[in-house]
């Protein structure tokens, strides 16, 4: 690949990074906007904008890749001008050579005195060969030299569209930095009063941390069901197996014991009632929601998809992580991830399961889907269209998700069985 198609590539890469990045910066600000109304400082607008400004960050990273990319191309294109300026000069050059040459034979008796004046036939031959071979390389060359200038006019008309290019793009990163100072100099003051009012937010991360503990106890409690049950179907089917084998014994001992009484022939018997005597060695898996086939599949191809699983809403940006987080003074546990997406928008499946659960719990649903031995949570959903018991498939859509502190916000999850697992090494980047 040359230089020229592999900047093309990168270049295209980059803007389109670029426009998912804005895509991003301005879905938070349009909820910023909406919640504005609310004069209350929330934890989620504070989360909201640092990741904005993180995002705005990462533009600006992307646009000085871009006009480091468009000084390559300008320095290759300057280079390739100059060259074919040079070029085209030794061709004028040669060609006016020819020209002068040509002037001053064109003369038809010139030529025929050029072919008569020679000491034998075959040179003769070769003259005139000589004389028709010259007019084409004339015409050759005069084509080249049109072909190389018009391939000067093209990378010239380039060379100026990335002059203008990267105009655009400096005057495009000043703008982002201006608005990035703006974004920090507003983290600043809400920071200030963060501080001031840090008594109410430990309150209020308080109340959020009870009402995620019962949400997390329903899950926890609905997958250990899930276990228990499983745990009892792999626990009958052992049973109906060792069943199933001791009468397999039973009938072969008393095959053997007839056939020993007609023959009087013992040997086929002691091996019988040895077989009869051992225990079954029959045991049930551990991992008792991967017990049967078909769950050990789906929880198999789950795994399969880690990396590339869909994203549980079609746009959004993460504005909380998985993990530890500090507020102040205070903490909490974040199980999932908040994801911040538009008014409205729809929540999918990430992958093909079955409905565990779906509850209601302070006005807001959340959803359990079983996938083998994996589980997803969706909360905060204002409605849902899916029941427990349902089968559903990857992208489904299965809720909508509501507002949260003013914000439409998704919490997501991903456990495997009751351990929760960080969903932005499971879900496509």
């Amino acid at each position: 690949m040359n230089a020229s198609a592999a900047f093309s590539q990168s270049s295209y890469a980059l803007k389109k990074k670029k426009q998912a990045l804005q895509r991003e910066i301005n879905l938070l600000q349009k909820n910023a906007n909406l919640a504005a109304r609310n004069k209350r400082l929330t934890i989620s607008q504070i989360n909201a904008l640092n990741t904005k400004i993180g995002l705005m960050q990462d533009k600006i990273t992307v646009i000085n890749s871009e006009m480091k990319n468009l000084d390559n191309q300008i320095t290759e294109n300057t280079h390739t001008v100059q060259n074919l300026k040079g070029q085209l000069g030794e061709l004028k050059a040669s060609y006016a050579g020819m020209m002068r040459f040509a002037q001053r034979n064109k003369n038809s008796y010139d030529k025929m005195m050029f072919i008569f004046s020679s000491s034998s036939f075959n040179q003769a031959y070769k003259r005139i060969k000589y004389l028709q071979q010259f007019g084409e390389y004339r015409k050759k060359q005069a084509d080249y030299i049109l072909g190389k200038q018009k391939d000067l006019k093209y990378k010239i008309v380039i060379l100026d569209k990335s002059l203008k290019e990267k105009t655009s793009l400096v005057q495009e990163q000043e703008q982002e930095k201006n608005k990035l100072g703006e974004s920090k100099s507003q983290q600043s003051v809400i920071l200030n009063k963060f501080s001031k009012q840090e008594k109410q937010y430990r309150q209020d991360i308080a109340t959020r941390k009870k009402k995620q503990a019962q949400l997390d106890q329903q899950i926890r409690a609905a997958i250990a069901r899930d276990i228990a049950i499983a745990k009892q179907k792999a626990i009958a089917a052992a049973k109906a197996e060792a069943a199933r084998i001791a009468a397999v014994k039973a009938a072969k001992l008393k095959a053997a014991r007839a056939a020993a009484a007609k023959t009087g022939n013992t040997k086929a018997l002691a091996a019988a009632e040895k077989e009869a005597a051992t225990e079954s060695t029959a045991s049930t898996s551990t991992n008792y929601l991967t017990a049967t086939p078909k769950s050990a599949k789906l929880s198999s191809a789950f795994e399969s998809n880690r990396g590339s699983l869909p994203w549980p809403v079609s746009s959004g940006s993460i504005t909380e992580r998985f993990g530890r987080h500090m507020e102040g003074q205070a903490s909490y546990t974040n199980d999932g991830v908040n994801i911040e997406t538009s008014a409205g928008a729809m929540v999918r499946a990430v992958f093909n399961g079955t409905v565990s659960i779906v509850n209601n719990q302070y006005g807001r649903y959340f959803i359990l889907i079983k996938h083998g031995g994996y589980y997803t949570v969706y909360q905060n959903l204002s409605s849902v269209s899916v029941g427990a018991g349902d089968a559903v498939t990857t992208k489904q859509a299965i809720g909508v998700v509501a507002n949260d502190e003013g914000r439409p916000q998704l919490q997501f999850q991903i456990r495997r069985g009751t351990v929760p697992q960080n969903p932005e090494a499971w879900i496509a980047k």
